[in-house]
């Protein structure tokens, strides 16, 4: 038994889930590695081969690495866990006429706590991921979730829904580390070429990054029911017309298919008419926004005017903000404009490096409008 304890370590086979397995093995806990098969990319009706944490040359290589040097590893199949909740809402949003973001709800939802159910089995005391961000106790004896030293690769944004029990027991060892860092510990453990190896940013689900085809597979009938809406303007002035509202997003300027003599932007859907708003840039700034299903990190409680950083997307540097208590969500209010708020996406509050809490974005506006 190591004086360090137990830990359950979650490998795809990429070079940050080995070199954390690898890393925790060294220092001396006792490591299992488990790769967690989410989805079967056969079955999604398209022809590209599996990628990423879902490629049978993952598994191989995660269990490699586990055997070679001197560890237990095991595949997991939550495959019925992942689509019944992931997949099923990303469907949903999308028909709603919000833009998901999958990978937040499979962390807080379904793998951490797929891993918590298998540690407990095995007896292990941690659960270990190679995400960067970092986590520690704050004096108030809440977990606290922060940003890795690595701003480039900082996955905070993403872990806001984790809940304090499962904090407790998780370890993110890459959060001190920068990824140059990362590749060079790969090359020393012996894996020259994972210290090469790209970075993948698809949605594991949708390797192809096509989400319009995944939701023709997914939804029968989908395209033709869809097809043919109108593009509007601001002022209701139909201008064209569009290949369904579900295959648009907030901000979407590209492949809108439509020639109005001036750039223009998607600022917002309307799934119940199957419109779809189009505008100049400015028409996507907006200074409010309405939060909600919350998760609470730093502290137990947002109070009325609590100001922070506030990130409406992965890669937003965040906005200066005020938070209020509206019924039971929460009203953000910038200082300055932002640009391109999307119903479906998270917001993630910050006090400095720390996430405070975490929702998902229903609606934004001006605050003469909301």
């Amino acid at each position: 038994m190591s004086k360090l304890g137990k830990v359950l370590v979650a490998m795809s086979g990429g070079i940050d889930s080995t070199v954390t397995a690898l890393m925790l093995h060294e220092q001396g806990y006792e490591v299992v590695g488990i790769t967690m098969k989410t989805w079967d990319y056969a079955s999604a009706g398209a022809s590209k081969k599996e990628t990423g944490c879902c490629n049978l040359d993952s598994f191989n290589d995660a269990r490699a690495a586990a055997v070679h040097h001197g560890f237990p590893h095991f595949i997991l199949d939550i495959r019925d866990e992942f689509g019944d909740f992931v997949i099923n809402n990303f469907v949903d949003e999308y028909i709603a006429g919000r833009t998901p973001n999958p990978c937040v709800l499979c962390n807080t939802h379904i793998k951490w706590r797929a891993l918590m159910k298998r540690a407990d089995a095995m007896d292990c005391e941690f659960i270990a991921t190679g995400h960067y961000a970092q986590i520690r106790q704050h004096d108030n004896g809440r977990q606290v979730v922060s940003k890795g030293i690595d701003e480039l690769k900082d996955q905070s944004y993403v872990l806001w829904g984790i809940q304090q029990d499962v904090l407790a027991r998780t370890i993110l060892p890459l959060g001190k580390y920068r990824k140059t860092e990362i590749r060079q510990m790969a090359f020393d453990f012996g894996y020259p070429e994972l210290a090469k190896k790209a970075e993948s940013y698809e949605i594991c689900f949708v390797p192809d990054n096509d989400y319009r085809g995944f939701l023709k597979r997914k939804v029968e009938g989908l395209e033709e029911r869809v097809n043919g809406g109108n593009f509007v303007l601001a002022d209701g002035t139909i201008v064209g017309k569009h290949k369904g509202y579900p295959f648009y997003t907030i901000g979407q300027r590209k492949g809108l298919d439509i020639a109005l003599g001036r750039p223009v932007f998607v600022t917002e859907i309307i799934p119940e008419t199957n419109t779809v708003v189009l505008g100049n840039e400015d028409e996507l700034q907006k200074n409010t926004m309405i939060v909600g299903g919350l998760n609470m990190g730093k502290y137990e409680t947002i109070t009325d005017g609590m100001e922070a950083i506030t990130k409406i997307r992965y890669k937003d540097k965040g906005a200066l903000s005020s938070l209020q208590n509206d019924n039971g969500l929460i009203k953000v209010n910038f200082y300055e404009n932002v640009k391109g708020i999307a119903p479906g996406q998270s917001a993630v509050f910050y006090d400095g490096d720390d996430v405070i809490a975490g929702g998902i974005i229903h609606r934004a506006a001006t605050l003469d409008n909301l």
